[in-house]
């Protein structure tokens, strides 16, 4: 028993670790841990908040060296993070209200379209070609923030490439900006979801200890 407790935490150390390394630099680690633990039996609501407590734990850290940059616009951040907020605790409602048989086949189809996504837009921000914020791209960044706090909420892989997309499309930064004002939301919208799964009872927290600090090494490699 002991040895197959061994098994399990040196397996999901090394998850956590690949899981927040690709995580720090373009947000798809959930790419790499929801799959892991949907293999190993985990259901699928459960699989989704215990993925978020990790998630969370990469995040910050990622975040505070990204503010500490000097490459974050706090504020557009100010007045975007409240629709990241109210997006997430709607996420969130709405897949606890879903049926785990039709919840698993729709982490699946999202898995690879999100996996696709990811591969096709690795290219994207080259140049940073920020002007200012105006009313039009103000209220484009609160929808933004508003979609994308909810997707987050809802099921959360690929959340931070999406939001680093809408950075460089709408705001026009290159990727470390775009990059870095998107671990401000990610941030926000994790720790928001994050609560919302652990008042629910749907986070394993059994395998968090490992998954986090493995975590936090696999983002500071990042650096």
């Amino acid at each position: 028993m002991m040895e197959e407790f061994y098994v399990f935490s040196y397996f999901f150390m090394y998850r956590g670790f690949l899981a927040a390394f690709v995580d720090s630099i373009a947000g798809g680690g959930g790419l790499i841990s929801m799959p892991v633990l949907m293999a190993i039996g985990v259901p699928v609501h459960l699989a989704i908040g215990t993925n978020k407590f990790a998630a969370s734990a990469g995040c910050i850290s990622s975040a505070y060296r990204y503010a500490k940059s000097g490459k974050i616009n706090n504020n557009l951040l100010k007045k975007l993070v409240p629709f990241t907020i109210i997006g997430s605790v709607l996420g969130v409602r709405c897949v606890l209200s879903i049926s785990e048989e039709i919840l698993n086949v729709l982490v699946v189809v999202m898995i690879l379209i999100v996996a696709i996504y990811t591969f096709i837009s690795k290219n994207l921000g080259q140049e940073d070609n920020f002007e200012a914020v105006n009313k039009k791209n103000l209220r484009l960044g609160m929808l933004m923030a508003l979609i994308m706090g909810f997707y987050d909420g809802f099921f959360g892989p690929g959340t931070g490439t999406f939001l680093t997309f809408g950075f460089i499309k709408i705001y026009g930064y290159d990727f470390l900006h775009a990059s870095a004002n998107t671990k401000i939301l990610n941030l926000t919208s994790n720790i928001t979801s994050l609560l919302l799964f652990m008042i629910n009872g749907q986070v394993d927290y059994k395998n968090c200890y490992s998954v986090c600090i493995s975590d936090d090494n696999g983002s500071l490699c990042r650096c």
